[in-house]
């Protein structure tokens, strides 16, 4: 997915200068299917996962299991490194990334889950303090849909200034904002409705109206950490062709994260 149809951070915010004050940081994940190593970004591909610690499995029930056993091995869906996508998501301490998921639907998950959807788990490191790695991860004894096996993919990200869906935004912004989308594009919005597989950012919402979730912990209001979208190269699917986004707490990335599907 592309976005050179988009116009500048400059020329939006020379059309509509009061967006200014609600542009978040993200880089769009652009994947393109390879061979990558521990030591790379990708999507789908092998993690730097530390030697001696326990790979993640689930249990849970699912679809082709109701008992919700044996435990299946949890999988790769991304990893990230700092070097590749600086961006104010990063705790301090930490370089790296990384999110896997159960790939089974689960129905009636635990609360920070999506419903009908893979159950998630995120890791965050500092890659140098890894030493010694796994050779190879186990690998899962039941997967639901073949939409939940992430393809290896290397990754180029596109760092831009992401806006809120128009819904989010005040009403007196809409008709400018409006012309403006009218006017680019190829009929769609690319100014608040930047899709794709994405860190930060703001959440598409073209389902329902914009909800917010507020960190379990502490109650404020947690931001978009990481989309997870449907598309062909990566070989993903999620619900029915759409996102799963993962939310986090600004103020403490070791509070609940919460799932979204979308």
């Amino acid at each position: 997915m592309t976005h050179s149809s988009r116009p500048s951070t400059e020329a939006i915010l020379d059309a509509l200068p009061g967006l200014a004050p609600f542009a978040r940081e993200a880089v769009v994940l652009h994947p393109e299917r390879g061979e990558p190593t521990a030591r790379d970004s990708s999507i789908g591909g092998p993690l730097l996962w530390p030697d001696g610690e326990p790979w993640p499995s689930c249990s849970l029930p699912d679809e082709t299991d109701p008992a919700g056993l044996p435990a299946t091995a949890m999988v790769p869906v991304a990893q990230i490194f700092e070097r590749d996508m600086p961006g104010p998501w990063w705790p301090v301490g930490t370089d790296l990334l990384q999110v896997l998921w159960c790939p089974n639907e689960h129905w009636d998950p635990p609360a920070q889950q999506a419903d009908v959807s893979p159950v998630v788990e995120v890791r965050w490191r500092l890659a140098a303090d890894i030493c010694r790695t796994v050779a190879a991860p186990p690998s899962p004894s039941r997967h639901s849909e073949d939409g939940h096996l992430p393809q290896p993919c290397t990754i180029i990200g596109e760092p831009l200034a992401d806006f809120p869906f128009r819904e989010e935004l005040p009403p007196e912004f809409r008709p400018a904002l409006e012309e403006l989308v009218r006017r680019t594009g190829d009929g769609g919005d690319v100014i608040t409705r930047v899709g794709g597989w994405k860190l930060g950012g703001w959440p598409t919402w073209h389902l329902t109206h914009p909800m917010i979730f507020r960190c379990d912990t502490c109650a404020i209001e947690m931001r978009l950490l990481f989309t997870v979208a449907s598309d062909d190269v990566t070989e993903v699917v999620v619900g029915r062709w759409g996102d799963l986004r993962i939310f986090t707490c600004p103020a403490d990335h070791r509070h609940p994260f919460q799932v979204d599907l979308h």
